[in-house]
C-alpha cells in the first residue's frame, strides 16, 4: 500500500483534459472525472410544470434523464408551465365567449354563473393536459 502512494506522490492531484474538456481528480491509483451535477433554477415550475415532470419520470424516462443531465429540465418544465397557463387562459376567454357566459349572467343567477364557469375551467383543463402536459 505504501508502494502506491510513494508511486503516486509525484502525480499532481488535478489534472484538466483539453480533448474532452473534463476535470480529473486523483484517488488512489485512479483519476475519476469532477462530475457537478447542474444548479437547479430557483425558478417556480408550478401546478402544470410539476404535473408534466411527474409524467416524464414514468413515461419518458430518456427524456426526463437527458434533460437533468443538460441543466435544462426546470427551465423547460417553467416555460411549459407558463405556455399551459396562458393557453388555459385563452380557451377560458373563448369558451365564456362561445356560451355567453359573462358578468350578466353572474349578477343575474350567481350559482348557474360558478357552475358554467366550473364546467368551462375542467374542460380546459382536460384541453391542456391533453395538448401539452402528458405528450
Amino acid at each position: 500500500m505504501e508502494t502506491s502512494m510513494n508511486m503516486n506522490s509525484h502525480l499532481p492531484r488535478h489534472i484538466h483534459d483539453n480533448q474532452n474538456g473534463l476535470d480529473y481528480t486523483l484517488h488512489g491509483d485512479y483519476y475519476f472525472p469532477v462530475l457537478i451535477a447542474p444548479q437547479a433554477d430557483s425558478e417556480p415550475i408550478g401546478k402544470w410544470g410539476r404535473m408534466h415532470l411527474a409524467y416524464l419520470k414514468e413515461h419518458k424516462p430518456g427524456l426526463y434523464s437527458h434533460l437533468i443531465l443538460s441543466g435544462r429540465l426546470y427551465r423547460h418544465l417553467a416555460e411549459l408551465n407558463d405556455q399551459a397557463q396562458a393557453r388555459l387562459e385563452v380557451i377560458i376567454h373563448q369558451m365564456q365567449h362561445s356560451e355567453g357566459v359573462d358578468e350578466r349572467m353572474k349578477a343575474q343567477d350567481q350559482m348557474l354563473w360558478v357552475g358554467r364557469m366550473n364546467s368551462i375551467r375542467n374542460r380546459a383543463e382536460e384541453i391542456i393536459l391533453a395538448e401539452l402536459i402528458f405528450i
